[in-house]
């Protein structure tokens, strides 16, 4: 992981119309789909770019609010880091996708550090310029509620399986969701075993061990370094869904 030193920073300037395929990429978060297109026109105009390179560092847990992100391109890794230097990852942010909702709404430090996991593009909205568009647009603010909701039931859900699974169930989990995201049409974030290790709260050595045993035994199979999953309906019977 490496700290940025640089990322092209361009504000969209209020007076300005943003381009239509920025504000397409804003109406499709899961909180503005069913705003007023003005909402939707003020927030883009209030957002600026950012790019960073793979493993670059958005922003540190603990460090004043950095504001909403919105991503364009590329996938983010959102993680925690133990003080001896563990990671764990806790989630990965994909196009379309929004991160830092909590601190941005409580003007607390960033719950969590945020890397590039890929070369990625960001559209960013400063705390104190989405008030301005909540003030403007009071419906927006329950909006971001309910997207607040549905990703604490997640949390719920991924304490869930780290205290309820063993490390092959939740390898399992993973699979199939990985699958399921590439005929979805939208291809999951690459992941190498470290990156799953992290991801399931284990180390690489096991998920190695436990990826071997799911293909022995015919779940799946793994070709030039990319999983296939062979059999799903016994790999849900893994993951207990």
């Amino acid at each position: 992981m490496k700290r940025s030193t640089h990322a092209a920073s361009t504000a969209a300037h209020a007076a300005d119309s943003p381009p239509a395929e920025m504000i397409a990429l804003w109406q499709q978060t899961n909180f503005l789909q069913s705003a007023p297109a003005d909402a939707v026109l003020m927030l883009a105009r209030h957002a600026a770019a950012r790019t960073y390179e793979r493993e670059a560092v958005i922003f540190l847990e603990g460090e004043p609010t950095a504001g909403l992100f919105l991503v364009a391109t590329g996938v983010v890794k959102i993680c925690h880091y133990s003080r001896d230097g563990r990671e764990h990852i806790l989630h990965f942010i994909q196009r379309g996708d929004t991160f830092n909702d909590v601190s941005v709404l409580d003007g607390g430090p960033n719950p969590a550090t945020a890397v590039a996991h890929t070369d990625v593009t960001l559209w960013r909205v400063a705390r104190e310029d989405l008030q301005t568009v909540v003030m403007h647009n009071p419906a927006l603010a329950w909006a971001m509620i309910e997207n607040l909701a549905r990703r604490a039931r997640l949390l719920v859900a991924s304490v869930q399986d780290l205290a309820m699974r063993n490390v092959r169930g939740r390898l399992a989990r993973l699979l199939l969701e990985q699958a399921e995201a590439s005929e979805s049409g939208a291809p999951p974030a690459p992941l190498t075993q470290e990156d799953i290790a992290h991801h399931l709260g284990t180390v690489r050595e096991v998920i190695g061990r436990t990826l071997r045993a799911l293909a022995a035994d015919g779940l799946i199979a793994i070709e030039r370094q990319q999983i296939v999953v062979l059999d799903r309906e016994r790999l849900r019977e893994e993951a207990e869904i």
